[in-house]
């Protein structure tokens, strides 16, 4: 079974994944789960192109950023997804490839249509129809509050490229993911509420 959590930042994707691997893999489930941003893989030359694309420095141009991320999203998919699917296993990421639709589609002006036609060359078709997938949003004031935490002074993520844009921008991205659930019929969750709260939320849209 193949599971995708995408949505806005500030949502709790990461978070709700790891969650949700815990619960299946207690009921004796084998289950990888990883973020396609690579920012928390072990594996170095993901963790290399991570940097790249997440780091503070803002002289990559954008269709750039959309290869790069290409390259840890179809190395994580071969790596770590594949081999677990191929056993019959669960496989749960924390974005997928309408991350990059949306940040560098509909908010960085990158054609659209390229980036549907780079990942349907590059992905395998088995990428493309996770068994369950979600759209998590928040309401603004909400998300705001969230990402200030997020990036605050304690908090090593806050040179990240997207987290750290302004409201501005956040306002691009938020309808985008409306308008692309709506496009590819995907259900939306929101995320407000506890950990606790979202995690019941989760699993109960997902029938598990």
């Amino acid at each position: 079974m193949y599971i995708v959590i995408e949505g806005q930042d500030g949502t709790g994707k990461d978070t709700q994944a790891k969650l949700l691997a815990e619960y299946l893999q207690a009921q004796g489930k084998k289950v990888v789960y990883y973020s396609e941003s690579g920012t928390g893989s072990k594996d170095k030359f993901i963790q290399k192109i991570a940097e790249l694309n997440y780091g503070s420095k803002q002289d990559i141009d954008h269709r750039t950023r959309v290869l790069l991320y290409i390259v840890n999203r179809y190395e994580q998919w071969r790596k770590l997804a594949e081999p677990v699917l191929n056993e019959g296993g669960v496989v749960i990421t924390a974005r997928n490839w309408f991350s990059t639709l949306i940040y560098e589609g509909y908010a960085a002006g990158v054609s659209r249509s390229l980036i549907t036609k780079v990942h349907k060359a590059v992905m395998p078709e088995r990428y493309f129809k996770p068994d369950k997938i979600v759209f998590m949003t928040l309401n603004e004031k909400d998300q705001a509050e969230r990402l200030g935490i997020q990036t605050g002074a304690n908090w090593d993520r806050k040179g990240e490229v997207w987290k750290s844009q302004g409201n501005e921008f956040q306002r691009k991205i938020n309808p985008a993911y409306l308008k692309v659930a709506k496009d590819f019929d995907i259900p939306v969750m929101d995320a407000k509420g506890s950990i606790e709260e979202v995690h019941e939320r989760l699993k109960k849209l997902f029938n598990l």
